[in-house]
Order: C-alpha cells, then sequence, then structure tokens
C-alpha cells in the first residue's frame, strides 16, 4: 500500500477547501465583450508547376517528381493529430504561429535540396505545418461567429483554401520560366509563411474562450491575491493515450462505423482528390493539346476561380434562408439544411468534368470551350466539398474534432494518390475517356448527399456515439 504524502515541516493537512466551481471565472453572460462572439468584425500547391524542372535537375522520372506534391498534401493527413490537440490545449494563436514558422522552414528547406530525397521529406514536413491552417482555422471561427453566421465565415475561408491551389499554377508556371528557375517557386512561399508568422506573433488575439479566462484568471489573482480564483482550463492534464483515442483511434474508428462520415467523407474526398488531379491535367491538356507554354497553360485554371466565386456568392446568397429557419427552430440547427446547395453543385461539377473532357482532347475545338468548363468544375467543387463539411460538423457537433479529423485523414490520404496516377491516366487513356471515367464517378455519388438530406435524421438516431 502507497504511503500517505506529507505536506512537509510538520505541517498537518488543512481543512477541505470550499468547492472549487466558486471560484471558476467565466465570461458575464452572452453579451460580454471579452467573448470571442462579440469581437468587432474588423478583428499550397505553387511548386506543382516545378515538378518537371525539378525531376530532370536530379535525374529522376516525373512521376518520381510528382512524390513532391503527392507528400505534401499526405502531410494534411497527419498533422491533425499534432495541431487538433493542441489548439485545444494551448489555444488557436501558438499552433497557428508555430505551424507557419516551421512551414517556412521545411519550404526552404525543400528549396536548397541538393538532391530528390531531401526535396521530398521537407516538402512531407511542410504539409504536416500546413495542416494546422486546414485543422485550427475553422475552430477559430467557431470561436468568433455564433450558429447564425459561422456558415458565411466558413463559406468564405474555403473559397480561399481552394482559390490558392488554382492561383498557384500559373504563379508557379512563370516563375519556373523565368531566370528565377523550379526552385523559387519553393522561395516565395516559404517567405510568405516567415512573414505570417511573424505577423501572427505580433498581432494574432487567442480566440479559444477557455484559453481566455485563463488570462482572466490569472489577472484576478494578481490583483486579489486569491490565489485559489482558476480557470477550468488549467485543471486539464495532458493525457497522451486520451489524445491518441479522440484524435486517431476515434476517428477511425468512426470512419468504419458511421456510414454518414464515411460515405461523406468519401465522396469529399474525390471532389479534393480531383482538384490536386487538375493540378496535373490542366498543364497536360493545354501544353499538350494547344501547345500552350509554361505559365500561360495555367490561365485557364482562373474559370475554375470564377466558378468558385460564384459558388460562395450563391452558398452565403441562401444564408437569409438559413437564419430564418435557425431562429424558427429556436436557434437548434438541423444538420441537413446545410446539404441544399449539394442538390445543385453534384450535377453541375458532374457535367463540368465531362464538358472538359470532350472538348479538350483536339485543337480542333476551340481552348475556350475546354477553359469554360472550368467553371462549371468550379461552381461544383465548392458547392458539394462545403455544404458537406458542414454537414458533418452540425452532424457530431460533441465529436466534431474527432469527426474533423476522420475526414482529413481519409481526404488528404486519398488526395496524395491523385498527381500520382493522373498525368499516365490522361496518356494511356485519352483525355476525352478518362474524364468520363471521373465523370461517371462523379454521377455515380450525386445521390450521396440527397440521400443524407433525406435519409440523414434516421442515421444519426441510430447512431451508437451518442448512446
Amino acid at each position: 500500500m502507497a504511503e500517505k504524502m506529507a505536506i512537509g515541516l510538520g505541517k498537518v493537512f488543512p481543512p477541505p477547501l470550499p468547492s472549487s466551481e466558486g471560484y471558476a471565472v467565466d465570461f458575464n453572460g452572452p453579451d460580454d465583450p471579452t467573448h470571442p462572439y462579440n469581437w468587432k468584425l474588423s478583428l499550397n500547391a505553387i511548386f506543382a508547376p516545378g515538378t518537371d524542372n525539378a525531376s530532370k535537375e536530379f535525374g529522376v522520372s516525373s512521376e518520381v517528381g510528382a512524390l513532391a506534391t503527392s507528400l505534401y498534401v499526405l502531410g494534411f493527413a497527419c498533422g491533425p493529430m499534432i495541431w487538433a490537440p493542441a489548439s485545444e490545449l494551448r489555444g488557436r494563436k501558438w499552433p497557428l504561429t508555430i505551424a507557419m514558422l516551421g512551414g517556412g522552414i521545411f519550404t526552404i528547406g525543400s528549396a536548397v535540396a541538393k538532391d530528390i530525397q531531401t526535396l521530398i521529406i521537407c516538402r512531407f514536413f511542410a504539409g504536416m505545418c500546413a495542416a494546422s491552417q486546414l485543422t485550427v482555422v475553422p475552430g477559430v471561427l467557431a470561436d468568433v461567429f455564433d450558429n447564425t453566421y459561422r456558415g458565411v465565415a466558413i463559406s468564405v475561408y474555403a473559397l480561399t483554401v481552394f482559390v490558392g491551389p488554382f492561383t498557384a499554377p500559373f504563379i508557379g508556371g512563370f516563375i519556373t520560366s523565368s531566370y528565377l528557375g523550379w526552385r523559387w517557386t519553393l522561395y516565395l512561399p516559404a517567405i510568405l509563411s516567415f512573414a505570417n508568422g511573424v505577423i501572427s506573433v505580433v498581432f494574432l488575439r487567442e480566440t479559444y474562450a477557455p484559453c481566455l479566462l485563463i488570462a482572466k484568471a490569472v489577472a484576478i489573482r494578481r490583483q486579489t491575491g486569491n490565489w485559489g480564483i482558476h480557470a477550468k482550463q488549467e485543471k486539464i492534464e495532458i493525457d497522451f493515450t486520451q489524445l491518441m483515442e479522440k484524435y486517431f483511434t476515434r476517428p477511425l474508428r468512426m470512419l468504419i462505423t458511421e456510414p454518414i462520415i464515411l460515405l461523406v467523407s468519401m465522396y469529399m474526398s474525390f471532389i479534393y482528390g480531383l482538384v490536386y488531379a487538375l493540378l496535373e491535367a490542366y498543364p497536360y491538356v493545354f501544353q499538350h493539346v494547344y501547345g500552350m507554354a509554361l505559365g500561360v497553360d495555367g490561365l485557364p485554371f482562373i474559370g475554375l476561380i470564377i466558378g468558385q466565386v460564384l459558388a460562395c456568392t450563391f452558398i452565403v446568397s441562401q444564408h437569409k434562408n438559413y437564419a430564418r429557419k435557425l431562429a424558427e427552430n429556436k436557434n437548434v440547427p438541423v444538420p441537413e439544411w446545410r446539404l441544399s446547395p449539394t442538390i445543385l453543385g453534384a450535377p453541375v461539377f458532374t457535367i463540368g468534368i465531362f464538358w472538359f473532357g470532350w472538348t479538350g482532347f483536339t485543337p480542333a475545338i476551340h481552348w475556350a470551350a475546354p477553359a469554360a468548363a472550368g467553371m462549371f468544375i468550379g461552381f461544383g467543387v465548392l458547392c458539394v466539398f462545403l455544404p458537406c463539411f458542414n454537414y458533418l460538423v452540425d452532424s457530431y457537433l460533441p465529436l466534431a474534432a474527432s469527426t474533423v479529423a476522420a475526414n482529413i485523414i481519409l481526404r488528404s490520404s486519398v488526395a496524395a494518390g491523385f498527381p500520382l496516377f493522373t498525368r499516365q491516366m490522361f496518356e494511356n487513356m485519352g483525355i476525352q475517356w478518362a474524364c468520363t471515367l471521373l465523370g461517371c464517378l462523379a454521377a455515380i455519388m450525386i445521390p450521396i448527399p440527397i440521400a443524407f438530406r433525406t435519409y440523414g435524421p434516421l442515421l444519426r438516431a441510430k447512431s451508437k456515439l451518442f448512446k
């Protein structure tokens, strides 16, 4: 039997303290100006075009060179296991800031690499750091915006997430074809990462309410001398077994046992993978079929960007209707409300894939035709991905961190494989038939969000996670 510990110096144990709840700080109600909800509103893939040049310099095949992009995306799948728990234990600011600075360091490592091994390993760790923004920023938006406005905020954020990969190819293409060379497609994002990291150290405010209460408790302790004043977050002890359960074991189990998470994540994985497939497919089509130079061949990505801006505008335009239904339901969200944009987005996305393939396989058809198809693809990508993401979060709100981790692990793992086979698929099958295959897969998946809009409540009621 373990020996009972003594206080020391012959001191006897003091009488028990009153309930600690009386000493726990909190916000002064829903209108407290220090709560993030009441703050004022004022408060990538650029390397892809340089893959061929890097492969030639290191004397490896383009398939091996594509690993630099694939492992970068694979880093997204591993990052959440670090950044998600860190953001819940230490707040949002430092995981974001450290990851931005770390991403800059590993991207510099990629830029100065002397061999392909160093390049792809540094790219993996750069992707792991980049996962911090994908994982933590939705948490920041949840901290700052309530149910009424969170959807709009995440829509605008998602637009920046998807526009980035489609802007990078023509920027990277022009850099690669200039006197700067492919290494500057890595120096540039490294510089931006360092700049953002430094700005975040100085100006980024903590938004996680439990950590804000820690600062409040410290100030009150200093002011009153009462050491019993505390925040509940200060009493949390780090349990690595529990963290592994929450961010790795449980997400994998949820993928297997929850049909909503599995099927919706599979659909999102296909959409997400296609984004990275297009980084290979567009240059192939517009270089080999239409003879465009490096850099110019990335300009058709502007069609995809236009489509995504239109999709974001469409989703935001539905906000007033969503807010009305939310108010009528006493501010209790119904997850299936989120899926409305997919009814339009899913078929539009499928049409765009077929359109791109059957107009871009021959120079006899003007290049503007496949470029215009990008507007349909971009519109569909955002109108499917974003509502599905919000649907998963709303459906499993008490386990949102594990749900998001499950989704990121699956979709990033799937997306990492697309750059490895896209070019070969377009070369061997032909552009029109490769797109026919992708279009058929997209068509098969159209009923997924429609089915969950109808049967989602029944499936959620049968879930064992909340019993």
